[in-house]
């Protein structure tokens, strides 16, 4: 990326409101631009990368970001504390916040983010597609629930027509969003829109919309300065998405002409100018699946998206830059006709999450990471890092660039394969199985692609992981059972005996799945990396060879990169495997299992039922909430629900939560 401007700015110390990858991307352009970085940070994070690369770092809080990264007046303290004459907010958190840009200025800290006024009308989705339409930019049909009844919305749901999404007006990033197909089905999304609302953004004001049907979420990205200059980057396709949250993200759209490029970057500086935007923002709009030239407004984003690095490799132009010199009260460098777009870039979204558990969250000790070579990552976490479930899932982002968009897709998959995470579940495997799937191929996509898809099975670990696991398994073993006093042939651990030399040492393995394998461990070669301590992690993850890396973690698992795919095997004594495999036989056997768990560690944000009650199979029993995505557990059968949690609960995965007896039958 170039600069596009003279290389000073405005600001000699800026502190970033954030965490993570966001944090950690804008602390490298103010690097580059020598101004001095200052870090915020929550007990959760006090070592985390971000605090680290940062020239300055400010404790806030505890873990809790209602403690920390959303308090404002300690994010305030610690700018005025540190000197920062700017504050950078990233994205979430602070980020469209009106009340702290409002606090920036009564303090004299220049908030790098657009003024109040956009911030009030653009983060409110009700007012913001009034003011647009009021501006001649297409809206879709629908309806604010604000000040109603759930009769009245009722009513008014008839009369707008089924399916409807229901959403909340604050807040964004799909949260709590629900698909509406009939009318016995409202009253329970009136409810969890409320409740998610609530909890993620303090207000509860819900938006009704017509669902447009295969829709295309398309972008555009957008620069204005304080001297009434707005342009636009081009288009961005985010249309691969799960649960309303972006999973794949492209510039440039493979169905956007350039007549349509015109007139959606017209409609993004239309709505940008009517609310004298400054910074960098962006401007959603869905697209017709059957008519691409079709579009309405859904939302702006008042803030740097997630997925800007793509706009970034198109354009050769660096958006953080760009924030920072606008704040600074410079004109843009750039005029409409010096924006083109080069190439192709696809960004993939890397989350902490169990695509074979319903895309669960995931938590743990990032035993190694590893990026891969040739692309750009962004990365919350490194060898040694902890995530846990107090912030979002994702922890990365892989961005490719090619000279079209199938070689950008080509390069991303090889890149995913060759990007290592050992120690935390995540959706590497999900991502290359969606980049390979046909119809992302030719760019014939749209919004439920991803759910239409069947769920996902744990993939067969290959014969380079098995042997790499059973090798490391024996390498522990032998190093275990070793002494210093013991003969050469003992240490040596190569499995001789006397009259079968060279035997080989079998090992059994089990996967998560249930899965047992015997694997003869293989004679000491090849070496594979072993290594789990947080102290030594960040020294000797980059030393793994060949592609292949093997750690082992504190549960007694041996986790293994190898062939493009991540597994994690435990290693069973031959009583265990036996045991595993009757356990395995009576299950398939018997009934439901009666006892409930929690799929993920979180909150029990919602009990459905009462002590004793009568439940049927389906029906919601309780309701468990982390990192800001809620998980419904229901009964497999009917029966009498017996409640071992209670409403606000902390739970670990796999904890039991309720117990439902199923009635006895004459046989």
């Amino acid at each position: 990326m170039t600069s596009t401007s003279s290389p000073t700015v405005g600001f000699d110390t800026v502190l970033v409101a954030n965490r993570g990858e966001i944090a950690r991307r804008v602390i490298r352009t103010l690097r580059l631009l020598g101004i001095r970085s200052i870090a915020v940070y929550s007990d959760a994070d006090a070592d985390a990368p971000h605090v680290r690369e940062a020239d300055a770092a400010v404790r806030l809080g505890p873990a809790a970001a209602s403690e920390s990264y959303l308090a404002i007046d300690r994010v305030l303290a610690a700018a005025v504390e540190s000197g920062a004459q700017a504050v950078h907010p990233g994205y979430g958190f602070l980020s469209e916040n009106a009340a702290f840009a409002r606090a920036c200025a009564d303090a004299g800290i220049a908030f790098i983010g657009p003024g109040e006024r956009a911030l009030e009308v653009m983060g409110d989705k009700i007012r913001a597609k009034e003011h647009v339409a009021a501006h001649d930019v297409p809206v879709v049909p629908g309806f604010s629930a604000a000040g109603m009844s759930d009769a009245q919305i009722a009513a008014a749901a008839d009369d707008a027509g089924y399916p409807l999404l229901v959403k909340p007006s604050a807040g964004g990033g799909g949260k709590g969003m629900q698909v509406v197909r009939d009318a016995a089905d409202l009253a329970d999304a009136l409810t969890t829109a409320r409740r998610v609302a609530r909890s993620a953004f303090g207000d509860d004001t819900l938006l009704l919309e017509r669902l447009i049907e295969r829709p295309r979420h398309i972008e555009v990205q957008v620069l204005a300065d304080a001297h009434g200059r707005v342009i636009h980057l081009g288009e961005r396709e985010c249309t691969l998405q799960r649960r309303h949250q972006k999973v794949i993200e492209e510039a440039p759209s493979p169905v956007i002409d350039s007549a349509t490029r015109d007139r959606l970057g017209a409609a993004a500086c239309a709505a940008a100018a009517s609310v004298d935007y400054r910074g960098a923002g962006t401007v959603e709009f869905l697209v017709a699946g059957d008519r691409p030239d079709e579009f309405f407004f859904i939302e702006m984003n008042t803030r740097l998206q997630v997925e800007h690095p793509v706009t970034e490799l198109v354009t050769g132009v660096d958006l953080v830059e760009q924030q920072l010199r606008i704040a600074a009260g410079e004109p843009l460098a750039l005029a409409q006709d010096d924006v083109t777009l080069t190439g192709h870039a696809i960004e993939a979204r890397v989350y902490a999450e169990s695509p074979e558990r319903g895309f669960l969250p995931a938590t743990g000790d990032v035993l190694v990471w590893r990026p891969a070579d040739g692309v750009r990552t962004d990365a919350a976490v490194e060898s040694g890092s902890i995530v846990t479930a107090d912030y979002d899932p994702m922890i990365a982002k892989v961005i490719a660039f090619g000279h079209d968009r199938p070689h950008a897709l080509d390069r991303l998959d090889a890149a995913l394969a060759d990007t290592v995470l050992l120690g935390v579940e995540s959706n590497i495997g999900f991502l290359r199985t969606l980049l390979d799937d046909q119809a992302v191929r030719d760019g014939d996509m749209d919004t439920g692609l991803i759910d239409r898809m069947p769920p996902r099975e744990p993939t067969e670990p290959s014969a380079t992981a098995l042997a790499a696991v059973a090798q490391a398994h024996g390498r522990r073993a032998s190093g275990r059972n070793r002494s210093a006093r013991s003969g050469a042939l003992w240490r040596d651990g190569s499995g001789w005996r006397m009259g079968a030399p060279n035997r080989p040492v079998q090992v059994v393995l089990a996967g998560d799945d249930g899965s047992v394998y015997d694997v003869a461990a293989p004679e000491p070669g090849a070496e594979v990396f072993v290594g789990a301590s947080r102290a030594t992690a960040r020294a000797v993850g980059r030393a793994t060879p060949a592609g292949t890396a093997v750690a082992p973690d504190a549960d007694g698992w041996i986790w293994v990169h190898a062939d493009g795919e991540t597994h994690r095997l435990r290693p069973l004594t031959r009583r265990e495997a036996m045991q595993r495999r009757l356990d395995a036989r009576e299950r398939d056997a018997a009934a439901s299992d009666p006892e409930l768990r929690a799929p993920m560690p979180g909150a029990v944000v919602a009990v459905h039922v009462a002590d004793g009650d009568e439940v049927a199979a389906g029906q919601r029993i309780v309701t468990i909430e982390a990192m800001k995505m809620e998980h419904p557990v229901v009964a497999a059968h009917d029966g009498v629900v017996r409640l071992d949690v209670a409403l606000g609960d902390q739970v670990r995965r796999d904890q039991p939560l309720a117990h439902v007896t199923a009635h006895q039958t004459d046989s």
